[in-house]
Parts: structure tokens; sequence; C-alpha cells
């Protein structure tokens, strides 16, 4: 479960990596565009740019496994969670919303470490699919001696 401490830094302006692998474990990782934490912390929604993820895509329609690292550049506070993906479908209005204002938080979170906003402006993160995953675990991956370990409340 994602506690709600945890659900506010997920959605601030952190840089979103998505892990996916095909049947022979190749591994294939790709920048989200923002994330949404659903049903009381159970489930999460990642949304994935149409222009970058056709291999994930194939990946999550093939086997469902997805690891999905939270990274906020001022400080490298960083988590990830694990889960399986119960349904991809089209980015609606409400996805498109939760994307420009991800991307907003970003550039200015990418700006404190001196990439200027207008970069991050720059990349393509619409048109989307949504990535609706139940959350299996969370993991602490802040650089530390306690990197990899499970969060039991799911808040570093």
């Amino acid at each position: 479960m994602i506690s709600a401490d945890l659900a506010g830094f997920i959605e601030s302006g952190v840089s979103i990596l998505v892990g996916s692998r095909d049947a022979s474990l190749l591994p294939e990782c790709i920048h989200a565009a923002g994330a949404r934490v659903e049903g009381g912390g159970a489930w999460l929604t990642v949304f994935l740019p149409l222009a970058t993820s056709a291999t994930t895509v194939a990946n999550l329609r093939e086997n469902g496994r997805i690891a999905v690292t939270f990274s906020r550049p001022g400080d490298h506070r960083a988590v990830q969670v694990k889960g399986r993906v119960a349904a991809l479908r089209e980015g609606d209005e409400a996805a498109r919303e939760a994307v420009e204002r991800h991307r907003g938080a970003l550039a200015r979170a990418l700006s404190v470490v001196g990439v200027p906003p207008r970069l991050t402006l720059r990349t393509t993160c619409w048109p989307c699919l949504e990535a609706q995953l139940h959350v299996e675990g969370v993991f602490l991956q802040t650089p530390g001696p306690g990197a990899g370990a499970p969060l039991a409340t799911g808040s570093p």
C-alpha cells in the first residue's frame, strides 16, 4: 500500500522511470509522464507516452510485470513500486491534466539541478496510455544503507 505521504511524493515533480521485461527477461526502461495513486494506495496509474512506450506496452500486455521508480532530482529521495498491470487504456482528459501538471512540476524540480525548464517542457508527453497496476510492493531506493529495503507502510 502507498501511504498518503508517499502519494504526495509520487504525484509531485519527480522523475519517473518504468521498467518492464519481455518473455526472455530482456529489460526495457522508459520515462513516464506522471502518475496517480488510487484506491487508498492499493492502485497506481502511470502515464506512458505513446511516442516512446511501444516496447514497454508490448511487455506489459505479455506479462503485466512492472516496476516504477520515483526519484526527486534535488535530493535523490527515491522509491520503487512493483506490481502487475491490470488495465491499459487510452488517456482521457483527466489524464492529460495530470500529465501537464507533472510536466510543469518536473521542469521546476529539474531547474534546481541546472536543467533549463524549456528542455523539460519540450518533451513529448501526450498522447498517453494509462497503465493501472495493483501495488504489490514498495521499496526504498534512496542511496544509502537502507536502499532496496521494503517499506512496510509505503512511506520512507
